[in-house]
């Protein structure tokens, strides 16, 4: 076991939620499903409690806990998306089948879950104090949805 591994808590789509995101994400998998031993709060004897899965290389559990917690936007995923072309294919598959989008690249899933979805050059933009050259991106930045790399880098460079 990992020294720290990500608990997500669902009310009882874990593996339902595992098996979406490592379809999602390269280098990913579902290690083990464990089933409860006895019946407990939250699920009953021989139903799934948890899901140990890989994604992009990190390891996660995902657990059965009943509906007494629910995700917000106070924990997110950051997804390194080096082009458009990765932008939009994780907004699309995030938001699909009853997700949500959010504001400047952030989105929740159908299991509530929020993603930020950011190409990789965002971060530079973000912070070079050269010219308000971040001041200009983060003011376009702010009108986005779905974050388009064309007109950020467009407003980074002063082309807006």
């Amino acid at each position: 076991m990992e020294k720290i591994t990500p608990m997500l808590w669902f009310d009882d789509q874990a593996e339902a939620a595992a098996a979406f995101y490592v379809s999602l994400f390269p280098d990913s998998r579902i290690n083990r499903i464990r089933c409860a031993a006895a019946d407990n709060p939250s699920t009953s004897q021989g139903a799934v409690l948890t899901v140990e899965f890989i994604l992009s290389g990190r390891p996660f559990t995902a657990l059965n806990g009943g509906p007494y917690f629910k995700f917000n936007e106070a924990v997110s995923f950051v997804i390194d998306c080096a082009d458009q072309h990765e932008v939009d294919y994780y907004w699309d598959s995030l938001v699909r089948d009853g997700g949500s989008e959010g504001r400047c690249g952030w989105c929740k899933d159908r299991f509530g879950v929020s993603w930020q979805v950011v190409p990789r050059a965002l971060v530079r933009w973000l912070t070079d104090d050269e010219n308000d050259k971040a001041a200009r991106t983060m003011k376009v930045m702010m009108t986005m949805n779905r974050l388009d790399v064309a007109t950020l880098e467009a407003a980074y460079n002063g082309a807006t």
